[in-house]
């Protein structure tokens, strides 16, 4: 059996690299993994993390691209790659613009399409934009629904997919978190070194573009007071490298007490941070 995997953002390549390695392990499927380039430094800094070598990188990543943009790239670029190796299964992950098109593309190459992390809903097709629109046309095309949970998998029956199509496997990040737990260094990473022992740590990351903007100024207003009125707590902060997430957050929070802002910072450090 030919089996395809398809993503193109670091959360898509953290959520399936367990499935490539168990794909890669097995003998009775040859593999294939197609990286879009969505989110470039990001992703490859996962690929080198899980040792994973795509087997093609469509690098549709432009500055200032739109989401018309990507999906006109990638599917042209996913077209191409889907003639040379004529998979019997693709599978894409969550509710990118990558995951849509890659259904989309094997749809139209009448090629049975699996979707991990299926079924996920908020009902509003603004919120997240454009995920949850994303998430929705690709759960259409898709034969083999492998929902995390009990209730992800109720959604998608409530929309007319058959029982028989659908199955709960848990969310994939748990296995990825559990890999790259087993082989952390003990103590504070670097980048707490300077903060006091005993202190209470909030992480902070925020970039969906509903956060974008106002909320972002909000965010920014609240974790100030937080730290204004707990002495305790010491909040370290992610920042994405989207510059209207920078824009917002350097110069609200730059230099304030008690609060460390941060680069982006790879996955086992973000574990890491997580863990204090």
């Amino acid at each position: 059996m030919k089996v395809m995997t398809v993503f193109g953002t670091r959360p898509e390549a953290i959520k399936m690299a367990p499935v490539v390695k168990a794909l890669e392990a097995s003998p009775h499927i040859q593999a294939q993994t197609v990286v879009t380039g969505q989110h470039r430094e990001m992703l490859d800094q996962v690929l080198t993390l899980f040792e994973i070598q795509p087997d093609h990188d469509l690098n549709i990543m432009k500055e200032g691209q739109t989401l018309s943009d990507i999906t006109r790239s990638a599917l042209q670029g996913l077209e191409s790659a889907l003639e040379r190796f004529q998979p019997d299964l693709v599978l894409a992950q969550g509710d990118t613009t990558t995951a849509f098109v890659a259904g989309l593309a094997a749809f139209y190459a009448k090629i049975p399409v699996g979707h991990v992390e299926a079924g996920l809903r908020t009902n509003n097709i603004y919120e997240p934009f454009p995920e949850e629109m994303n998430r929705r046309m690709l759960s259409t095309l898709t034969n083999l629904h492998f929902p995390p949970t009990a209730e992800s998998r109720e959604n998608l029956l409530r929309e007319g997919h058959r029982s028989e199509d659908i199955f709960i496997t848990g969310n994939t990040v748990c296995d990825a978190l559990q890999t790259m737990v087993a082989n952390l260094p003990p103590g504070r990473p670097p980048e707490l070194s300077h903060l006091p022992p005993n202190c209470r740590i909030l992480l902070v990351e925020t970039h969906r573009r509903e956060n974008l903007g106002e909320p972002m100024q909000e965010i920014c207003r609240a974790l100030r007071r937080l730290v204004k009125d707990f002495t305790s707590v010491e909040i370290v902060f992610s920042v994405h490298k989207n510059p209207r997430v920078r824009e917002v957050v350097f110069p609200a929070l730059e230099g304030h007490e008690r609060v460390t802002l941060l680069e982006p910072v790879d996955y086992p450090v973000l574990i890491r941070l997580m863990r204090e």
